[in-house]
């Protein structure tokens, strides 16, 4: 059943009036009977009862005009609908984000595409390690991830840097150090380091390692998963972090942030994606590219 002959019906429907219908659908009106014999035609069924005065709806025609009008609704909406989506303005987005970036950077991203992409649906997933980040965006179960990179993309994935962050030290609200204003590495010496995960399982550690061997410091390293993890076990006091400056963000009684002396060290923050990316993907990468702008 053509939707055109339906458009016609209703119209007819409305007006019940051949002419009147006929000049509101911009047709002759021998072509609009023509139109409503056709639709007679497909239905098996009289849907108006004709005299030289007026038109009237038989019980078929009353029944074919509530479904029509459900039905032209539904295709409209969906129009509208399927617009949006080749726009960017609608469809669902699933973004991850590793443990440094969490805790500043999702609440951000989550309220500005709830403000700017109103008709997008997020699927948000923090305190991820970048690795697992790469592997899930290659797999098609992310399409965006916010990550520390390391080394050129695999095949397929397009990172893009978005800043640079300099690492800050996380101290014990205890700890000797913690009531200056800025910490020095080589003051560390000697003291334990909890980070993240040592080989592909993180991009951060070797970061890290390096700006502590550069001070002379070779550390013992405590090992954790998550950035969450690895801040509370500073407040327990079992040693100082090396972490990016959005990490405080995370608020943790028993842990002060300090910069460190000298030069900064700066880490950077990317958005990886797969290779011409939806719509709907493109809009909310700028809007993470302008929430992390310099």
């Amino acid at each position: 059943m053509e939707t055109r002959l339906l458009r016609s019906f209703v119209v007819l429907a409305e007006e019940q009036h051949f002419g009147r219908a006929a000049a509101r659908l911009h047709v002759a009106q021998p072509a609009l009977s023509q139109q409503l014999k056709s639709l007679e035609q497909q239905v098996g069924a009289r849907l108006l009862d004709r005299s030289t005065r007026r038109v009237e709806l038989t019980d078929a025609g009353r029944l074919l005009r509530e479904r029509a009008l459900q039905l032209l609704a539904d295709l409209d909406r969906t129009t509208a609908d399927l617009a949006l989506v080749a726009a960017g303005r609608a469809g669902r987005v699933r973004i991850g984000f590793v443990g440094t970036a969490t805790y500043a950077l999702l609440p951000s991203v989550a309220r500005r595409v709830r403000e700017e992409l109103p008709g997008v649906e997020l699927e948000l997933r923090g305190e991820l390690l970048a690795p697992a980040l790469l592997d899930a965006v290659a797999a098609d179960d992310l399409d965006l991830a916010v990550l520390r990179p390391s080394g050129p993309p695999p095949a397929g994935l397009v990172v893009e840097e978005l800043r640079r962050e300099p690492l800050v030290v996380a101290l014990p609200t205890g700890h000797r150090l913690a009531g200056r204003d800025a910490v020095a590495l080589a003051d560390l010496a000697g003291e334990v380091l909890v980070a993240h995960p040592s080989g592909r399982r993180s991009m951060l550690q070797p970061l890290v390692l390096d700006a502590c061997r550069a001070a002379g410091v070779e550390p013992e390293v405590i090992e954790v998963g998550e950035t969450g993890t690895l801040v509370a076990l500073v407040a327990a006091g079992l040693g100082f972090g090396l972490v990016p400056d959005a990490v405080r963000a995370l608020r943790l009684d028993g842990v002060v942030y300090r910069p460190l002396g000298g030069d900064p060290v700066q880490v950077p923050l990317a958005l990886a994606h797969r290779l011409d990316p939806a719509p709907a993907v493109r809009r909310v990468a700028a809007v993470i590219s302008a929430a992390t702008a310099p």
